[in-house]
């Protein structure tokens, strides 16, 4: 029973320092986009935390990030719209942990899943920005894909130097 608990108090540390250092990272931009969205390593260590602990941890972990980034900075026009853009964006990742092997393609699943969180958010809430005459659902697959595909890009780059590390202690 005791070794139960050492284990939920762990996943809750490790899952609340996951969090913090998703945030923290969310502010090394190495490219900002105009309404924003950004090329950071933010995801990496919500990835990293699903493989490690499973999809339910994981979903926890990246809530609280995207409720974190919400209250932190976050740009918000509609409570739906809000919750699409963090908490659960962020949560998705986590489905990385379904798909193990090949590693890349759980994290691409887990990035699609944000993408699609963050599409939706832009064709119900932001289809002003589109030009005139652009379809909506390509206008924001594509806006947000300029973001989202480098940081899957880097994502992968990162957790395949981390994972084989990191997973010794899994």
């Amino acid at each position: 029973m005791e070794a139960m608990e050492s284990k939920k108090v762990r996943i809750l540390v490790e899952g609340a320092m996951t969090a913090a250092l998703a945030v923290a990272l969310s502010y090394v931009r190495l490219w900002t986009m105009p309404q924003e969205g950004a090329i950071t390593l933010e995801n990496v260590p919500l990835f990293l935390f699903a493989l490690r602990w499973g999809v339910k941890a994981g979903l926890g972990a990246g809530s609280v990030a995207g409720l974190l980034l919400l209250v932190l900075s976050g740009y918000v026009i509609h409570p739906v719209q809000a919750l699409l853009d963090y908490p659960v964006a962020f949560a998705v990742l986590a489905l990385a942990a379904l798909w193990r092997k090949p590693l890349w393609a759980g994290l691409a699943l887990g990035a699609s899943a944000r993408l699609l969180c963050h599409v939706l958010s832009g064709v119900i809430f932001f289809a002003a920005f589109a030009p005139e005459g652009i379809n909506i659902w390509l206008y924001s697959t594509v806006y947000n894909a300029t973001f989202m595909v480098p940081n899957l890009a880097l994502a992968i780059v990162a957790v395949y130097i981390i994972w084989p590390r990191l997973s010794k202690w899994a």
